[in-house]
């Protein structure tokens, strides 16, 4: 990954953690990393545990960044949010997976927080 993608992305994570915090959220985790993946925020919003991917495009040319969230992404969130519950013995609580979708066009830049973004059960 390029020095300037990953300033990018790290930018983009912190405008989607300010973003959450501002509706409420608290932010527990920030890049959790479990086996080979990792979950950009992990988050608590009314007694649910939400796990966050952030999703950044700086062009039209692959399209809104929400089709970057592939189905083998998911499965691999899911993979890591369950290592993350299993290390925390997380029990009874909600899950949710939730997306941040960041997308400059034009000179502006369209940020969206995609709630039940994804689920386990397909």
């Amino acid at each position: 990954m390029s020095f300037t993608k990953n300033i990018k992305g790290r930018n983009g994570e912190d405008e989607a953690a300010a973003l959450l915090a501002n509706k409420g959220f608290n932010i527990i985790e920030r890049n959790y990393r479990f086996g080979k993946g990792e979950i950009d925020i992990i988050a608590e919003v009314n007694d649910e545990l939400v796990f966050v991917e952030v999703k950044f495009r700086s062009s039209e040319s692959y399209g809104h960044p929400i089709y970057a969230l592939s189905v083998s992404k998911q499965k691999q969130i899911i993979r890591v949010a369950k290592g993350y519950i299993y290390e925390r013995n997380i029990v009874d609580k909600i899950i949710r997976f939730d997306a941040v979708t960041i997308y400059e066009n034009s000179g502006s830049t369209e940020i969206e927080h995609i709630e039940n973004a994804f689920s386990e059960y397909r």
